[in-house]
């Protein structure tokens, strides 16, 4: 259950990543709640998983799925370049957080 708690988190944290880049300056409401919202969520779960999971195996894991989330996004939404090298590095970052997965 610990590991399900996390992965929403690292979600989550792509959540409030994305929607920092609309709060302008805080004064854009809806994006601004967003952003609250997700980043509680966010570290609520990261906190209730490392309840269970060890806390650095659980910080790299949340910053892991957070960063290739964000990554994904900024590609997919945002014209961000999807280079070979881009490709590569996301693939070791999913990599390491597995490795880590197994072996928690």
């Amino acid at each position: 259950m610990a590991w399900y708690l996390l992965i929403a988190g690292g979600l989550f944290e792509v959540g409030f990543t994305t929607s920092l880049r609309f709060v302008d300056g805080f004064r854009n409401l809806p994006w601004t709640l967003a952003f609250l919202a997700s980043v509680t969520l966010s570290m609520g779960l990261l906190e209730r998983a490392a309840r269970a999971i060890p806390m650095g195996t659980a910080y790299a894991v949340w910053g892991g799925i957070g960063a290739v989330g964000t990554v994904i996004v900024g590609m997919a939404w945002f014209e961000e370049p999807a280079t070979t090298v881009r490709l590569l590095l996301i693939l070791a970052i999913v990599a390491a957080i597995a490795a880590l997965r197994a072996t928690a």
